[in-house]
């Protein structure tokens, strides 16, 4: 199965930017559908956002609609998160994985396989 290992987190001041990188390896196609998802402590894993391999097709949740972008390099095999105007309500370990079944919908994580160590970012005030 698809494995990730992500990283590009950090400490920022609010309002600014930091971007995340996930490394995938395994099984990927064009449809395969990478997630980064966010789980802050004491709170359940929650979508961020999405992208497919093959024609780059992008979904966000509400909350960082706007703020962050998420792209990929097909020939690198990894998947990014831009993250802007950065609040501390965005303090979260970050996470990638694929998408394996749609059964739960494309924003739930019980969907997705190939979880990471996840990457900190942590946002002052």
């Amino acid at each position: 199965q698809v494995q990730t290992v992500e990283s590009g987190g950090g400490l920022v001041q609010a309002g600014g930017s930091l971007r995340l990188s996930c490394a995938a390896s395994g099984p990927i196609f064009g449809s395969t559908r990478m997630g980064w998802f966010r789980q802050a402590p004491g709170k359940e894993r929650e979508f961020v956002a999405s992208i497919t391999w093959g024609d780059g097709t992008t979904y966000y949740a509400d909350s960082v609609k706007g703020r962050f972008t998420i792209s990929r390099v097909n020939a690198k095999n990894t998947v990014y998160l831009q993250l802007n105007s950065l609040t501390p309500e965005d303090t979260a370990v970050y996470y990638c994985a694929a998408l394996r079944t749609q059964t739960f919908g494309i924003t739930d994580p019980r969907g997705y396989r190939g979880w990471g160590q996840g990457t900190q970012v942590t946002v002052s005030s």
